[in-house]
C-alpha cells in the first residue's frame, strides 16, 4: 500500500467548519486521506514518501466545472478578439470545422497541463463538435496521460443554419448519431464509484444549436444511465431573444419545457436570469458553472452569484473555452470571481453605511466556489475538501515569493495576490505538478506540437 505524509503546511480543509491548520499535516494511503490535522496531533507514521511543505499554503484541488479544451488552439484569433458571443462563434466555427483527431488529443493535454499548473485536480470539458472523424475517445485517452480527473461531456449540435440555428451545417450531426454515440461512451467509460477518474456527461451545446427533441431524448438517456446533464444557458441577452422568438419561452422556462431541471443538471454561465428563475434553480437543485473571465472577455455580463448562493443554488467555477478566456488558470478564476462579485455590488450601490448586513465576497468564499462548490455542481462527494475518506486531491503554493511578501493571511494571499503557477498539484496521492513542473507530460514537446496544430488550423 502506497503512503504519503505531508507536513508543516498551512492547510485549508474547506470542510463544513472551514477548519484551518497553521502547521498542518496530511496522511494519505492508496490515494485517499486517512488523517488531517496539526502535525503535533498526528501520530507519527512511517510513510513511503514524506514531503515538508513549510511556508506553503495547501488547499483542496480546484474543480473546473466548464471548459472547451479544443479552443486552446484558437486563442486570441485577431478576427474574434473584440466580438460578442454570437459573432465570436460565427468567426470561429469555420476554423473549428478543420479539427482533426490529433488536434483534440493535443489540445486536451495542453488545457489539462495549464489547469494542473493552476491547482486544478478535476475538470469538466464540453466537447460539442466532432469533425473529420474526431471523437470524445481522443480526449479521454489524452487526459489519462496527464492524470487529472475528467468529466467528459459528450456535447452535440444538431440545429444548423439551414434549420434556424446558429452553427453552420458543416459542424452539426444527426440526432440519431448523437444519441447512439452518447450511449456507447457511457457504457464504455462512465465510472460512478468514489475516486473515479472518468465520468461521462451528456451535453447538447445550447438552445441555439440543438433541437428541443434532442434535449428531451438526451435527458431521458442520461437518466436511464444515471449520468449528469450540462449545457450553456442564459449567457447573453441575444440568447434570451433567440429563445423567445424560436421557442416562445425565456431560456430557463425552455429548460423546464424539455425536462432539463433537476439535481443532475448544471448550466454554464446563467448570467441573464431573474429572481423567479433563480428560485426555479433552487427548487430543482440545478447547478451553475460561473465563468467570470469569459463573461468579462465577451462582455456577456455578471452572473448573480450572491443571489444564487443566498437561494441555495450550487455554484462552481469554470475557465470556459480557452478562446473566450485565452487561458486555463483556475486559481485566476477564483480571484476574478471574488473581484467581479465586488464590482457587481458596487454597481448596485454597495455601502456599509447604508446596510451593515451587506457583505463583500471574501477570499475564502471564492475558494469555496472553486472547491466545495465545484464538487457539488458535478455531483461528487469524494472531492472538494480535505477530510478522512476523501480523495487525496490538493494543491500547494509556496508563499516565499516576492508577490506574496507582506501578505498577512496565507489563505487570502493566494486569492488577493496575482495568480501564479502552483508548486504542487496532487491527484489521488499522485504528483502531477512537483516543484512547479508538470511531471506526467513533456511540457516543451507539448507546446511545440500544440503551436503547429494551431498554425495549421488558422491557415486552413
Amino acid at each position: 500500500m502506497a503512503t504519503l505524509l505531508i507536513k508543516h503546511a498551512h492547510i485549508l480543509t474547506m470542510d463544513d467548519r472551514q477548519t484551518e491548520f497553521s502547521d498542518g499535516g496530511l496522511f494519505i494511503r492508496d490515494g485517499f486521506i486517512e488523517q488531517v490535522g496539526q502535525v503535533s496531533d498526528l501520530p507519527y507514521k512511517d510513510a513511503d514518501e514524506v514531503l515538508d511543505l513549510s511556508g506553503h499554503v495547501l488547499a483542496p484541488g480546484l474543480i473546473n466545472t466548464h471548459h472547451h479544451f479544443y479552443q486552446t488552439l484558437t486563442r486570441a484569433v485577431p478576427a474574434a478578439q473584440d466580438a460578442n458571443l454570437f459573432n465570436w462563434l460565427k468567426t470561429l466555427y469555420p476554423i473549428w470545422a478543420r479539427l482533426q483527431p490529433e488536434d483534440i488529443f493535443i489540445s486536451t493535454q495542453t488545457a489539462l497541463t495549464e489547469l494542473a499548473l493552476s491547482g486544478c485536480t478535476a475538470a469538466s470539458d464540453h466537447l460539442y463538435l466532432f469533425p473529420n472523424g474526431s471523437t470524445l475517445d481522443d480526449e479521454i485517452a489524452a487526459a489519462s496521460e496527464v492524470g487529472l480527473r475528467l468529466h467528459a461531456s459528450r456535447g452535440s449540435m444538431s440545429l444548423g443554419e439551414s434549420k434556424g440555428g446558429l452553427p453552420p451545417d458543416s459542424v452539426v450531426d444527426t440526432e440519431e448519431n448523437i444519441l447512439k454515440d452518447s450511449q456507447r461512451l457511457i457504457q464504455r467509460y462512465h465510472d460512478p464509484k468514489p475516486g473515479s477518474m472518468v465520468q461521462i456527461v451528456l451535453a447538447p451545446c445550447s438552445p441555439f444549436s440543438v433541437t428541443g427533441e434532442l434535449m428531451k431524448q438526451s435527458a431521458s438517456l442520461a437518466r436511464e444511465y444515471g449520468v449528469h446533464l450540462h449545457t450553456h444557458l442564459a449567457e447573453t441577452e441575444d440568447e434570451e431573444q433567440f429563445c423567445l422568438q424560436k421557442f416562445g419561452h425565456r431560456p430557463v422556462a425552455y429548460m423546464q419545457e424539455v425536462d432539463w431541471v433537476g439535481g443532475d443538471v448544471w448550466f454554464a454561465h446563467a448570467v441573464w436570469v431573474n429572481d423567479e428563475e433563480i428560485q426555479v434553480f433552487a427548487k430543482h437543485n440545478c447547478g451553475v458553472a460561473h465563468c467570470p473571465t469569459s463573461n468579462m472577455r465577451l462582455a456577456s455580463g455578471i452572473a448573480p452569484v450572491k443571489e444564487y448562493r443566498k437561494a441555495g443554488v450550487n455554484v462552481g467555477l469554470g475557465v470556459d473555452g480557452s478562446a473566450s478566456n485565452d487561458g486555463s488558470h483556475l486559481l485566476a478564476e477564483v480571484r476574478n470571481a471574488m473581484l467581479v462579485s465586488r464590482v457587481k455590488e458596487g454597481l448596485t450601490g454597495y455601502s456599509l453605511s447604508n446596510d451593515p448586513n451587506r457583505k463583500l465576497m471574501t477570499a475564502r468564499e471564492a475558494l469555496y466556489l472553486g472547491t466545495r462548490g465545484g464538487a457539488a455542481v458535478l455531483g461528487r462527494t469524494d472531492i472538494g475538501s480535505l477530510e478522512p475518506g476523501k480523495c487525496a486531491d490538493f494543491f500547494a503554493v509556496n508563499l516565499n515569493r516576492i508577490e506574496f511578501s507582506g501578505m498577512h493571511d496565507p489563505a487570502a494571499a493566494i486569492v488577493f495576490g496575482q495568480p501564479v503557477r502552483v508548486d504542487y498539484t496532487v491527484v489521488g496521492g499522485r504528483f502531477i505538478v512537483k516543484e512547479g513542473r508538470v511531471v506526467t507530460v513533456d511540457e516543451r514537446s507539448l507546446i511545440e506540437k500544440h503551436n503547429r496544430s494551431a498554425k495549421r488550423l488558422l491557415e486552413g
